[in-house]
């Protein structure tokens, strides 16, 4: 008889820490990204990998978890279970999207206080599912799948990931699932050396072009992260934490490559960063072990608020964006607002986590997955 009671592994705790370090570049990218004049000059430049960097996170760490439960577990189980961890957090960001939309009013989405309030609630309550919405409730004007919170999509893709693993990728051998991320490595490189902007940005829409830019992200990480779990070997490396968050931060703060005449070598940039530094980076994070309390607190601290970060903190960087395009103020004026957001993204992730999300999922587990 199979059975949900499946004790939870140990974690990685490197890898808990680089997630956090690689959210929070995140927010930082989203920051500057409100005073750059195009992606070319952009500081903090390649800080949209990161989605990149967590979908082969996460298929790293959903093999390492669940390979060898199948036995024990039904894939009705592990959707519970991912639903469990997931969900409750989907929920909380489109609420905080909801609650700051009309803040967000300014020239770059004039018609927000236009928006009567039961159709921003019925696009929140959308959002709740991930389910994305047509364009008739494009509420915001940037024909967003989640208009209340955009990193949504890349949400939305994780979960086509899980169903794709759980329906058949988990019974790949390892020569099978080698040639669909060799397959998926192509489209990637394809998709970054041929692309208009020369990088790999998008996903967030329903039409083809961002259908295919987010299926093409989401496939070569997140199945090269189940690959690279079941083919290589861990070792023990020094300093593993430190490295692996430089690399990390060396890859997202690159400065654009090639310019505006060759954009092409910014989108082999973007590609090579996915298929070669990212998975180094994993594997080094998982090969260190962290020693002093200092550094384990650190690592839990920032695992812990990685996911709440990214899944809340858009809805504070639509208020600053806004402001910064009605202001037009520089962001040598508009650090100490900067800084703010920043620290009020990091706040309310914590206050999320502690309040709502591990008390909700504790509860869903005796509820659901006992």
């Amino acid at each position: 008889m199979k059975t949900n009671a499946l004790h939870s592994k140990p974690h990685y705790p490197i890898l808990d820490g680089l997630r956090g370090v690689a959210a929070i570049m995140v927010v930082a990218f989203h920051i500057f990204e409100a005073h750059a004049t195009s992606h070319l000059d952009q500081i903090i430049n390649h800080g949209y990998l990161a989605v990149d960097f967590f979908f082969l996170l996460s298929g790293f760490v959903i093999s390492y978890a669940y390979d060898d439960r199948w036995e024990k577990m039904s894939i009705g189980d592990f959707f519970k279970r991912r639903l469990v961890r997931l969900q409750p957090m989907v929920i909380m960001g489109m609420i905080i999207g909801a609650i700051c939309f009309y803040f967000q009013d300014s020239i770059l989405w004039p018609t927000i206080h236009e928006v009567p309030i039961w159709k921003m609630i019925l696009v929140m309550i959308i959002g709740f599912t991930l389910i994305p919405v047509p364009p008739s409730l494009d509420i915001r004007g940037w024909t967003e799948m989640h208009p209340l919170n955009g990193p949504g999509w890349s949400l939305f893709y994780e979960y086509i990931g899980n169903i794709l693993y759980a329906l058949f990728v988990r019974k790949f051998s390892k020569t099978a699932l080698s040639i669909l991320v060799f397959l998926s490595g192509c489209a990637l490189i394809h998709l970054a050396v041929t692309s208009k902007t020369g990088d790999v940005i998008g996903g967030w829409a329903i039409d083809s072009t961002q259908i295919h830019i987010g299926l093409s992200r989401l496939m070569f990480p997140f199945f090269g992260g189940i690959l690279l779990h079941r083919l290589v070997k861990i070792i023990t490396i020094k300093n593993a934490f430190f490295w692996s968050s430089l690399l990390i931060v060396f890859v997202l703060a690159m400065p654009r490559i090639g310019g505006g005449e060759n954009l092409w070598q910014n989108g082999l940039y973007d590609s090579l960063s996915i298929i070669i530094l990212f998975p180094l980076i994993v594997y080094l994070g998982a090969s260190g072990e962290i020693k002093g309390k200092n550094a384990a607190r650190i690592c839990k601290f920032l695992g812990d608020i990685s996911y709440p970060i990214y899944i809340t903190h858009y809805a504070f960087i639509y208020i600053y964006t806004g402001w910064v395009a009605d202001t037009k103020i520089k962001i040598s004026e508009a650090y100490p607002y900067s800084i703010l957001t920043l620290v009020t993204s990091i706040i309310v992730a914590y206050a999320c986590l502690k309040l709502y999300d591990e008390p909700t999922r504790l509860w869903l587990k005796n509820k659901i997955l006992k």
